[in-house]
C-alpha cells in the first residue's frame, strides 16, 4: 500500500478540482488521478461525488464490440 502523505489532509485547491475534471472527461482511471493529485483513490472518489464528477467511464463499447 502506498504511502500518501503529499496532499494527506490538506484541503482540495481550485487548481485540484479542475484538473480532477479534466482527467475524468478524459476517462483517465481513478487510481492514476490519485497519484497525479497525490491524494489517495479514496479522496479522488469522494471529493468527485461532492463536485456531482462522473467517474464512470464514457467511451467504452458494450462487450468489446467493434463497428
Amino acid at each position: 500500500m502506498p504511502k500518501y502523505d503529499r496532499n494527506s489532509g490538506n484541503e482540495w485547491t481550485p487548481a485540484e478540482v479542475k484538473q480532477l475534471r479534466q482527467e475524468a472527461k478524459q476517462n483517465t482511471p481513478t487510481r492514476v488521478i490519485g497519484l497525479h493529485l497525490g491524494r489517495t483513490e479514496n479522496a479522488v472518489r469522494n471529493r468527485a461525488s461532492q463536485e456531482g464528477i462522473s467517474l464512470k467511464p464514457t467511451n467504452q463499447s458494450p462487450y468489446n464490440r467493434q463497428k
